[in-house]
């Protein structure tokens, strides 16, 4: 159970995004002029509940998810979730043009051709990008997850006591919110391509885009988690304190030396960022890419901003997820006060919780 992108719906939808440290749940109500964000719930997991993105105590996530779904306030059994990774694989394939209910057909021949699984090992969805490209074809992004992966994590969150109405990819609900928050911004910011980064805490989801529409999607085991091991180890600090001055929250370090640890431990995502410029280049897709948008908890790794776009030559921004909808008054509580930091966090529960189950 797969949905692409771009599908909003009237009444409220709730957002339910498990990272390998943190759950967010986001309820957004449509039913106004804009989406209005109308509860929300953060809930830390212990460091052991899921690592390097497996799920090694499924209890602590169980009630983890029950205890996010609480201080939300969010009763409604129904959510959008996400998923990520290696067993998940999004791509661009050109193939003949045809309705999209014989394309439902035909996916799954075209899909033997691109996807390295079995394919009755994996769930399949598509969309149709471009109806047509020349020479009686279209372009169609194919997507594929392992059932394996989906059935778990569909089942973790029925063991919590939720529905999951629709399981989504993180990059697309990434894309959602950043659609949303860029609307009506006019064709010339159409014409830009954009690299949206978002860096959790073991996997970093790149997904660049122009038009709305994704030119090359990947997952990267990169995150947070990195920046923190390298931290730990050349600074001698312990788990809290480590994840702390990832956060931005340096305290008697000096800046310079993690500046130079957090430049050390970016290489391997800088290295993502470039690979996808050179699949961009060889595919015809475009030449360069014009801005990178970082979301997730490692926007706010201290200095990397600055070293991204050092490195790169390219115009780098936080995103704030919370641009293009409402807040009712006292949603974010007791986190109120770090609203600012903790906006990045949000990206893809408030992707998710701007869709609905099925296909306009």
């Amino acid at each position: 159970m797969i949905s692409l992108p771009f599908l909003k719906r009237k009444g409220s939808t709730v957002g339910l995004d498990i990272g390998s440290s943190l759950i967010k749940v986001i309820e957004i109500d449509h039913s106004g002029a804009r989406p209005a964000l109308t509860r929300f719930g953060l809930h830390r997991l212990a460091p052991e509940a899921i690592v390097e993105g497996e799920i090694m105590d499924r209890d602590l996530v169980i009630d983890g998810i029950k205890q996010c779904m609480e201080e939300a306030g969010v009763t409604a059994p129904s959510v959008v979730a996400a998923i990520s990774g290696r067993a998940v694989i999004v791509k661009k394939v050109v193939m003949d043009k045809m309705s999209a209910q014989d394309a439902q057909e035909a996916i799954f021949w075209e899909a033997e051709q691109h996807v390295p699984f079995d394919i009755d090992d994996v769930c399949l969805d598509f969309q149709i990008l471009k109806e047509d490209t020349g020479a009686n074809q279209m372009e169609v992004l194919l997507v594929a997850a392992k059932k394996d992966m989906v059935n778990n994590h569909a089942s973790l969150i029925r063991d919590a006591g939720l529905t999951p109405v629709v399981l989504d990819v993180d990059s697309f609900a990434v894309q959602n919110c950043f659609e949303q928050g860029r609307a009506g911004e006019g064709d010339a910011d159409s014409k830009r391509v954009i690299g949206l980064v978002n860096i959790g805490s073991d996997v970093t989801n790149i997904n660049i885009i122009q038009d709305a529409s994704p030119h090359f999607t990947r997952d990267i085991s990169v995150g947070s988690n990195n920046f923190a091991e390298i931290i730990q180890k050349e600074l001698g600090a312990d788990h809290d304190e480590a994840h702390a001055i990832v956060s931005g929250r340096l305290g008697d370090h000096d800046p310079a030396k993690v500046k130079e640890l957090i430049r050390q431990g970016s290489r391997d995502l800088s290295l993502g960022i470039e690979r996808s410029v050179s699949f961009l280049k060889a595919a015809g897709d475009a030449d360069a890419i014009d801005e990178v948008v970082l979301s997730g908890g490692g926007a706010n790794i201290p200095f990397l901003k600055d070293i991204l776009a050092e490195k790169h030559g390219i115009a780098i921004s936080i995103h704030n997820p919370l641009a293009g909808i409402e807040c009712r008054d006292g949603v974010f509580g007791e986190h109120e006060a770090e609203i600012d930091t903790i906006a990045p966090l949000l990206t893809v529960g408030i992707g998710l919780a701007l869709r609905k189950a099925g296909r306009e």
